[in-house]
């Protein structure tokens, strides 16, 4: 079986866990000497995460570059400018060839929303430099994310806590 150069990963679904298994091929990158840069589409910079603080610890190259939830949102206008500014970070990062890992942490929201052509990730994907492995998270990946990803893995929430009122826990949740 050959060895690819780089491959497109794609975590999607409506379960918990498709960021978090992002941030573990984040840390295994590190580990193996990789650069390895993270773009965040919709968490805006009031958020303090355990993965940010790692990655900070670590040396590894942030973007928080959202507004935050787009039903928290004051400023519609704003969150577009932010949501598209996020992916022209994103888009120069795969193109660089400097990174041998690129997390594009909730991109799939960018492109539903309509922030972002998915023809526009997609085109970016098949341009990137070819030793740069890219890890797209989100819910409702297009089907034109599918297709391009070389493997795919749907969440599926079976039961979670908040459903029973329980609140996000930092250290499990952030």
């Amino acid at each position: 079986m050959p060895r690819a150069e780089s491959i497109v990963l794609l975590n999607t679904g409506h379960g918990k866990g498709k960021s978090s298994a992002a941030f573990g091929v984040m840390t295994r990158g590190w580990a193996r000497g990789w650069n390895v840069a993270v773009v965040q589409f919709i968490k805006g910079g009031k958020w303090k995460t355990g993965e940010r603080k790692l990655a900070d610890h670590l040396g590894i190259e942030w973007h928080t570059l959202g507004d935050g939830f787009t039903w928290e949102s004051t400023d519609m206008d704003e969150t577009i400018a932010k949501g598209r500014h996020a992916w022209s970070v994103a888009a120069e990062k795969l193109t660089a060839g400097h990174h041998q890992l690129v997390i594009l942490d909730e991109v799939t929201y960018a492109v539903k929303y309509g922030w972002v052509p998915v023809a526009d990730v997609v085109t970016a994907l098949g341009q990137r430099a070819p030793r740069t492995n890219v890890v797209l998270t989100g819910r409702d990946a297009p089907p034109e994310l599918v297709e391009v990803a070389d493997t795919v893995t749907e969440m599926r929430k079976v039961k979670h806590a908040y459903d029973q009122g329980i609140k996000a826990i930092k250290g499990i949740e952030y």
